[in-house]
C-alpha cells in the first residue's frame, strides 16, 4: 500500500525552536516508517500573514488531488480557516497542534478573539487533529469544539542522554529558550539579580532574531542589572548537549508552555529545574524534579534557585529523580510511530 502525504508548514524549516525540531523528527520519523513525505512550504510571516500570503498558500493547497492527506503545522493552520472550510469535504486535512495560537503571550483581548475564532473554525475542518501534550488536547476538546475521539496526543520525542552529574565549584544555571516575552528571560533575569550574593554562572540560548525587539530588551537588561560578567546570552548554537551536559541546574521562567521540550531534555541529563506554572509545564516536571512557582514571580523563582544552590542535597535529590522522569519519556522512534498509525487510519 502507498502511504504518502503532504507536510504543509509555514516559515522556515530549519530554525532552532521546539516547534520546528517536531516537525523535522516527525517528517524523518515518518519516512523510516516508509510514508513518502513531500514537503510544501507556505511562507512566513504566520500566524501573523499578510493577505498575498494566505492566498498564496491556499492557492498552492487547493491545488493538491482529491483525497491527498495533508498535514499542516499549526502555526499556519490555526488562519487557513477560509482555506479549511472550503476544502474539507475534498481533502483529509490533518491538524499539528503544538499550541493554540491564541495563548501566546503578548496578544491584545481583540487578536485574541480573532485568533480563537479563525481557529476553532480551521479545528472544525480537520479530519484528526494531533496535539503535542494533554494540556493541549483538554484545551482544544474544551474550548475549541474538538470532539476526544478526533484528538491524538503524541509526546515530542527524547533523545536518551549519557548521565554525568556536573560538581563545578561554581553552580552552572542553564536556560534554553528563544528570546521572546513568552519565555520569560526577564523574570529569570529578575530572579538572578535577587541571588547575586551567592556564587553562580547563567547561561541563556535561544534566537536573539526572532523577537529582535525582546531580544535588544534582554541584552539592555543584564547590562542595567550590573550582570554582565556572570550572564551570558549565546544566541542559537548548533547542540546544546554540552551545555546540558554540564550544567547544575535548569532555570526556565515560560509563561506559557504548549510541552515545553527542553524541560524534557534537562530531566534527561538529570538536571533539577525551576520553572513556573504554565501551560504543559506541570505535566512534564514531575513536582520531585523541579520547583514550579507562579507566572511572573520573580521573587518566588529567586527564592527556588537559592534552595538549590544553598542546599546540595536537594539539589542532587531532585537530581535523581529528574533521571528517574527523563528515563520515561518517549523517543523519537515512538513519537512518529503514534503519529503513522493515527495517519493510517486517516488515509
Amino acid at each position: 500500500m502507498s502511504r504518502s502525504l503532504i507536510f504543509a508548514y509555514p516559515g522556515d524549516l530549519s530554525l532552532r525552536t521546539g516547534g520546528y525540531a517536531y516537525d523535522r523528527k516527525v517528517t524523518e520519523g515518518l519516512r523510516s516508517l516508509g510514508w513518502t513525505v513531500n514537503l510544501m512550504p507556505l511562507g512566513d510571516g504566520f500566524p501573523v500573514p499578510s493577505k498575498a500570503t494566505v492566498q498564496s498558500a491556499s492557492k498552492m493547497l487547493s491545488a493538491l488531488p482529491d483525497e491527498t492527506l495533508v498535514v499542516i503545522d499549526g502555526l499556519a493552520f490555526g488562519v487557513l480557516d477560509a482555506w479549511a472550510t472550503a476544502e474539507a469535504a475534498r481533502l483529509k486535512i490533518v491538524a499539528l497542534v503544538h499550541h493554540p495560537l491564541a495563548l501566546e503571550t503578548g496578544l491584545s483581548e481583540t487578536e485574541q478573539t480573532r485568533l480563537r475564532t479563525s481557529e476553532r473554525a480551521a479545528l472544525s475542518s480537520a479530519r484528526h487533529v494531533i496535539v503535542t501534550s494533554p494540556m493541549t488536547a483538554r484545551e482544544i476538546a474544551a474550548n475549541y469544539g474538538v470532539e476526544a475521539p478526533r484528538i491524538t496526543v503524541a509526546l515530542p520525542g527524547t533523545a536518551r542522554a549519557e548521565f554525568a552529574p556536573a560538581d563545578n565549584s561554581v553552580p552552572k544555571i542553564f536556560s534554553v529558550g528563544t528570546l521572546s516575552r513568552r519565555k520569560g528571560h526577564d523574570i529569570l533575569l529578575s530572579a538572578l539579580k535577587s541571588i547575586e550574593d551567592l556564587g553562580w554562572e547563567a547561561t541563556i540560548i535561544g534566537s536573539k532574531t526572532l523577537d529582535p525587539a525582546t531580544g535588544v530588551e534582554l541584552s539592555r537588561r543584564v547590562a542595567e542589572l550590573d550582570l554582565t560578567d556572570r550572564v551570558h546570552l549565546a544566541g542559537e548554537v548548533d547542540d546544546p548537549k554540552g551545555y546540558f551536559a554540564g550544567a547544575d541546574i535548569f532555570a526556565l521562567a515560560s509563561r506559557y508552555e504548549g510541552y515545553g521540550m527542553v524541560f524534557a531534555e534537562a530531566l534527561s541529563h538529570g538536571l533539577p529545574i525551576v520553572a513556573c506554572k504554565a501551560g504543559a509545564v506541570p505535566d512534564v516536571v514531575p513536582a520531585d524534579a523541579g520547583i514550579l512557582v507562579s507566572v511572573d514571580d520573580a521573587d518566588a523563582f529567586g527564592q527556588a534557585l537559592r534552595r538549590l544552590l544553598t542546599d546540595p542535597a536537594e539539589r542532587k535529590r531532585r537530581a535523581i529523580a529528574a533521571r528517574q522522569a527523563g528515563a520515561q519519556l518517549p523517543d523519537w522512534p515512538e513519537t512518529a510511530q503514534i503519529i503513522s498509525d493515527t495517519l493510517d487510519r486517516i488515509s
